[in-house]
């Protein structure tokens, strides 16, 4: 009978460290950190939307006219107080890197075809505007107001050359993420610490490590070892020098989540983004509604589709 009250004494005070050594504390005294996708967007309702839905075709009514991945919609976003800039890659017939979201225009130019298909001087002949609609068709807000405005990667970069910035390789080819990695190797070794990529395994894995990387396989293997073992406030070398995409509902299962977790990550340079809702189709904190579900003293980033809307909490 006293062994067993030794055990239980023990198995208790164990499970005390853990909590203790777990709770999240109240955070940083620093603000979240924002993070604009495709610089200031056009939003729309996310309910019904599929991998293949026309997105432009579905849009809220504009109160702006910034078309996404432009030059005009990244310069709003920074002004607007964002600390880094997400946008959107794919490479042109004459293996050019542009900056484009879909990979075929139909849906938001007047092109047709995929753009692996055109060379850049054709894509950038293009109305970026073109298939823009709130009204189901009765009016294209945006038409004639995109032609020439595409852009390439190292545009990009030359244009914010002290900016924090995301790279979202759109398709899983390793040809493509070498691409990337050809451009990243012309870059001086401090450019490069501002500048992250994203994707499917494939393309991201071809990256390699000149930049902070992240993946579906990246973050999978990173999280599931510190299931298992950030418990005990280890951060495994998977979860080292990454980037985290963190649906906010589905936090509360990591040791430390929020404030503890995240602050371990930043330890060992890896970024957490806290994107909204359950992470699908780019939901972000766009609004003062979805502000009031960022954790109390998260200092870490925050996923967003209009910067110049929210107001950072602290």
């Amino acid at each position: 009978m006293k062994k067993r009250w030794i055990v239980a004494g023990v198995l208790v005070l164990l499970a005390g460290g853990v909590y203790i050594g777990n709770r999240s504390g109240d955070g940083g005294d620093a603000p979240p950190r924002l993070l604009a996708h495709r610089g200031i967007a056009q939003t729309f309702p996310m309910d019904g939307v599929q991998a293949d839905t026309c997105t432009a075709t579905r849009i809220h009514p504009p109160d702006h006219t910034y078309i996404e991945n432009t030059l005009p919609s990244m310069r709003a976003a920074f002004a607007a107080g964002a600390d880094s800039l997400e946008f959107d890659v794919q490479v042109s017939a004459d293996g050019e890197l542009v900056v484009f979201h879909d990979s075929t225009l139909e849906c938001r130019t007047d092109g047709r075809g995929t753009v692996k298909e055109h060379t850049l001087a054709e894509l950038r002949r293009l109305d970026l505007g073109y298939g823009y609609t709130a009204d189901n068709g009765a009016t294209f807000p945006l038409r004639g107001k995109g032609t020439g405005l595409l852009v390439t990667v190292p545009e990009v970069v030359a244009a914010f050359p002290d900016r924090e910035l995301l790279l979202d390789l759109k398709n899983d080819d390793a040809a493509d993420g070498e691409r990337v990695a050809a451009f990243l190797d012309t870059l001086p070794a401090e450019r490069l610490t501002t500048i992250s990529v994203y994707g499917g395994d494939a393309s991201v894995a071809a990256v390699g490590d000149r930049v902070r990387g992240a993946s579906k396989a990246t973050m999978k293997n990173c999280l599931l070892a510190y299931e298992g073992l950030g418990w005990t406030g280890y951060v495994p070398d998977a979860c080292r020098n990454t980037e985290l995409h963190l649906p906010h509902q589905y936090g509360r299962f990591l040791w430390g989540w929020p404030n503890r977790f995240e602050e371990r990550m930043r330890a060992v340079d890896t970024r957490v983004v806290l994107v909204a809702g359950d992470g699908d189709w780019s939901e972000g904190f766009d609004d003062a509604e979805a502000m009031a579900d960022v954790p109390k003293g998260w200092s870490g980033w925050l996923w967003t589709n209009r910067v110049d809307r929210i107001h950072r909490p602290g």
